[in-house]
């Protein structure tokens, strides 16, 4: 039997049936303080949004590219692709049920990993005395 995910006690339905003001009361004070200061990025964001969801509603597929990275997800952004700025490009995700009461910038990592290798020609000083084949 597979688990249902819920959030504070509360299925994704039960979420998605409360207004952001009631959701906020359920989120952490650093969410909620940025949900209920009115931050204009956000307020953007969130016009952007329901846009989109016109959009979506008439069959078109749309990423909704934003930087505002602090954001808190939604319950009713459930199933909408964002493209989250990481400073250099927009990374795509879908948000899933489980990111609910996080930020996007979790899913959009800023650094990647360093893979090194050996060294190669020029590398270091030694390196002028190995043979190119």
């Amino acid at each position: 039997m597979a688990r249902k995910y819920t959030f504070k006690g509360k299925s994704i339905e039960e979420l998605q049936a409360l207004t952001v003001d009631e959701f906020s009361r359920i989120i952490k004070s650093r969410k909620r303080r940025m949900l209920n200061r009115g931050n204009p990025r956000l307020k953007k964001l969130l016009e952007k949004i329901a846009k989109a969801r016109k959009l979506i509603a008439a069959g078109k597929d749309k990423v909704i590219r934003t930087h505002v990275r602090e954001a808190p997800i939604l319950p009713e952004w459930v199933g909408l692709k964002f493209g989250i700025h990481n400073g250099k490009e927009f990374k795509q995700v879908l948000i899933k049920e489980e990111m609910v009461g996080r930020r996007l910038g979790e899913f959009a990592h800023t650094t990647g990993r360093v893979l090194h290798s050996g060294p190669g020609v020029g590398a270091t000083r030694g390196s002028k005395f190995i043979p190119l084949k």
